[in-house]
């Protein structure tokens, strides 16, 4: 070796500074670099208080460092672990796996625990307390679950875009993920987040991406490939028309469905496809017909039923995606979860233990996944209305957003935000639109007003199950009415008010069902438009039974 390069090593040799101060141990790189020698790359220095080691050299020996370190605590009562540098954390961490005595760790330095920090924390059995700048609520979470009391110096916890779109606060959020958005180009904390996602994350099957950037696909895949991860499809949500552009998507897509199955797919936008829908329908009528009346009314006619057959398709790819969801997620941790949070929540608004439910629907548990907002689903026999319920802030998100919380002109179905998920209310009230062509959402609750459906008494009985318990309601009262809110009535003063709101609705109804209804009774009401939006098609059940 030349003397050049002994130079170049002993300046690439990090010092590690290890102090002793009254029951904590502290550990800095020591800056130092005036009394290095040689000799440092390959031994130590020891003094009464203080000692210093070269990374290489604790590299080389570390069971021997924690050996002694372990006897370093024990001799000195040393209960806490203090770090200067997070960088530095994960080599310390590995020296205190045999120190026992400490509990507690502390990291000085103001940067954001990583996942590998909270990793090798988690293999300390004997460490039950942190203290540190700032970490990730899904950190928290898990740290807890292993006995870790975490305190964060800094209040707000920073999200990067990545986190926040994909709504992961929690550890349950991120491992059973089957979905996720990413938003090119990607920052750094994006970069960091997504591989940590990637560590954790067991059942993920589709990436969207809200662009192509060549480079950004590239490193995606490459972050993919090197957490092996394969069966995947990556959607890219642009409207590329490009050749050389399309070509190169072409080729990507053979050469990593070989290799890694992973596929590329390009999804264009509503707007871009009525768009040229359009510009084609009217190029292609022009010459057909070559009069602009009958070109008109081809493309209207073109455009609805595209518009509509597109509408049918997108649905059922959601319910096609929250199947493999169901299929592939163990829902038995969210259960717990949630069934722990209704606990809590009683104590706090002191409601009785014995009031509250336990959830025990394991496909809908398994939707939380998706979306949080799910508290039931719905089937109308000889209808296509076979979809989860979901419940907002208000009456009005879910008019214009689907189940994945996407802005989308079919909306989903979803109960009255004054109605109680767990607890059924007098009346519980379900919306959906009424998409009369593509027959989707509400779509075909048009059938439920022939005489042909509601005679048939196989078509009588509305399924409803909650989270909570399973439920049979019976039809008795089926309607059109100018548009009124006098049915979506919730809450009422006594039993008198109830019955006589009971008569009022009956007596609507285009056929008698001829079904009793008692004051301590609950219902179920579909609500959705009708006649152009000028009239409401209005559904009453009574609940029958509890069929779980």
């Amino acid at each position: 070796m030349s003397i050049y390069d002994m130079i170049l090593m002993v300046n690439s040799v990090k010092k590690i500074l290890i102090s002793l101060y009254n029951n904590s141990i502290f550990f800095s790189y020591k800056t130092n670099n005036s009394s290095i020698s040689n000799d440092l790359i390959n031994t130590n220095i020891i003094s009464n208080n203080e000692l210093i080691f070269s990374d290489i050299y604790i590299s080389e020996n570390s069971k021997i460092i924690a050996s002694f370190l372990k006897e370093l605590t024990i001799q000195y009562n040393i209960s806490k672990a203090i770090i200067s540098k997070i960088d530095l954390s994960p080599l310390v961490l590995s020296l205190l796996k045999k120190a026992t005595n400490i509990t507690a760790v502390e990291i000085k330095e103001d940067e954001t625990l990583t996942y590998s920090i909270c990793e090798a924390l988690i293999e300390l059995n004997h460490i039950k307390s942190l203290n540190c700048y700032n970490l990730q609520p899904f950190m928290i979470e898990l740290l807890d679950k292993f006995g870790i009391t975490c305190t964060s110096r800094c209040e707000i916890l920073y999200l990067s875009n990545f986190m926040e779109t994909n709504n992961l606060l929690r550890y349950s959020n991120i491992y059973y993920k089957t979905t996720i958005r990413i938003t090119f180009p990607l920052s750094l904390e994006d970069l960091k987040d997504l591989e940590d996602f990637f560590k954790i994350n067991k059942y993920l099957k589709v990436i969207h991406i809200n662009k192509l950037i060549n480079n950004e696909l590239e490193n995606l895949i490459n972050l993919l490939i090197k957490f092996n991860r394969h069966n995947l499809k990556i959607v890219i949500h642009e409207n590329i028309t490009d050749e050389k552009t399309a070509e190169y998507l072409r080729t990507k897509n053979k050469t990593y469905k070989k290799k890694y199955k992973i596929y590329l797919s390009l999804e264009y936008t509503q707007e871009y496809l009525d768009r040229n829908i359009f510009r084609q329908a009217i190029t292609n009528t022009l010459k057909i017909c070559g009069l602009i009346v009958s070109s008109l009314v081809i493309l209207v006619v073109t455009y609805i039923g595209i518009s509509n057959f597109i509408a049918l398709k997108q649905v059922d790819a959601i319910k096609q995606d929250l199947a493999e969801v169901i299929e592939v997620t163990d829902p038995t941790e969210i259960i717990e979860q949630k069934n722990e949070e209704n606990k809590e929540n009683a104590l706090i608004e002191q409601t009785p233990i014995e009031e509250i439910k336990m959830i025990t629907n394991q496909e809908l548990a398994s939707l939380l996944t998706v979306n949080e907002d799910v508290v039931g689903e719905l089937v109308v026999n000889n209808t296509n209305v076979d979809y989860p319920v979901v419940q907002a802030n208000d009456n009005d998100y879910y008019l214009d957003h689907n189940i994945n919380k996407e802005s989308n002109a079919n909306g989903w179905i979803y109960l009255d935000f004054r109605n109680d998920a767990m607890n059924l209310d007098k009346n519980n009230i379900i919306y959906g639109h009424n998409m009369y062509y593509s027959g989707v959402m509400f779509g075909t609750l048009y059938k439920t007003a022939t005489s042909s459906w509601y005679t048939n008494p196989d078509n009588q009985i509305i399924t409803y199950n909650t989270l909570y318990e399973n439920m049979e309601f019976q039809i008795f009262s089926i309607y059109r009415v100018p548009e009124t809110n006098d049915y979506l009535k919730v809450f009422f003063d006594d039993d008198a008010d109830f019955l006589e709101f009971i008569d009022m609705i009956t007596s609507r109804s285009i056929y008698d069902f001829n079904v009793p209804i008692q004051a301590d009774d609950k219902i179920i009401t579909l609500s959705t438009c009708s006649n152009n939006g000028t009239k409401r098609l209005v559904i009453h059940a009574v609940l029958k039974n509890n069929t779980e």
